[in-house]
């Protein structure tokens, strides 16, 4: 009997100590330690609130120098504006085509007979010289704005318009594109580009006659050749008294003529 008892006793002071009322509860002063202990015994804590107080002070930096750019902007605009300069506006001279120009219009030695009705191009619809394809076409394009018509002669198309200009310029080597205006030499590309961007050229245009807008010739198609209707193109005939295969005198070396439509 005394040996249960000594054993009740031992398995009661054993279930006290695995007791769980007993080791949930504990002391307030062990389960919540203070704060200030925990912020003196944290460093990270102490560096986040140091680095919260230098955000602040920056801030506060900023707003003050802010301040200052709008003091330093409203003593500017308060202060008494000064006279501007005066701009004078004075006449300028025509752009340096003005002599060259004016020599070559007015020169009694470089005419183009029997075209005094008209404006006369000379340029090449080939594309072999890729500056002066481009030239040739902003002439042409110019001239197409102020809706005159202008009596293109391409020496790509006909070689016998090379010769013709070659003996007007008195020069073998000309360059391309070469204007007449009512028969008298105006000059090449840069004289032109220069008269229309100075309005030179809409006044000595303005008594030519104009065209419908998007007017375009029925038979050439604005291209001033059409084939030859003799030989159709071929350049050669047949002569039927000898019997033999002629060259076609109507057309030229590429079995072409002139439009009767547009260029007659």
């Amino acid at each position: 009997m005394t040996e249960l008892k000594d054993n009740k006793a031992k398995s009661s002071s054993g279930s006290m100590f695995f007791n769980r009322s007993f080791t949930m509860h504990a002391t307030s002063a062990e389960s919540n330690p203070p704060k200030v202990h925990l912020l003196l015994n944290n460093p990270s804590s102490l560096n986040r609130a140091a680095s919260i107080s230098k955000f602040y002070n920056s801030i506060d930096s900023v707003k003050g120098k802010v301040k200052k750019l709008c003091s330093f902007f409203e003593s500017a605009k308060t202060s008494p504006k000064e006279p501007s300069p005066k701009v004078v506006l004075r006449p300028t001279k025509s752009i340096g085509y003005s002599s060259s120009f004016s020599s070559s219009f007015n020169n009694p030695l470089i005419r183009l007979p029997g075209t005094e009705d008209r404006i006369v191009v000379y340029l090449t619809s080939l594309r072999g010289i890729r500056r002066t394809y481009e030239d040739c076409y902003a002439v042409s394009m110019i001239f197409r704005g102020f809706r005159v018509w202008v009596d293109e002669r391409d020496i790509s198309m006909d070689a016998a318009y090379k010769k013709e200009l070659q003996s007007v310029l008195k020069e073998k080597n000309v360059s391309l594109p070469q204007v007449f205006i009512k028969g008298k030499y105006a000059g090449g590309a840069d004289v032109i580009k220069s008269m229309f961007e100075v309005g030179e050229l809409a006044k000595i245009l303005d008594g030519f006659p104009k065209r419908q807008p998007g007017f375009v010739c029925e038979g050439c198609g604005d291209v001033r050749f059409m084939p030859c209707g003799n030989c159709s193109g071929s350049r050669k005939v047949f002569d039927e008294d000898e019997g033999l295969l002629k060259r076609c005198l109507e057309c030229n070396e590429n079995g072409l003529i002139r439009c009767l439509d547009c260029c007659s």
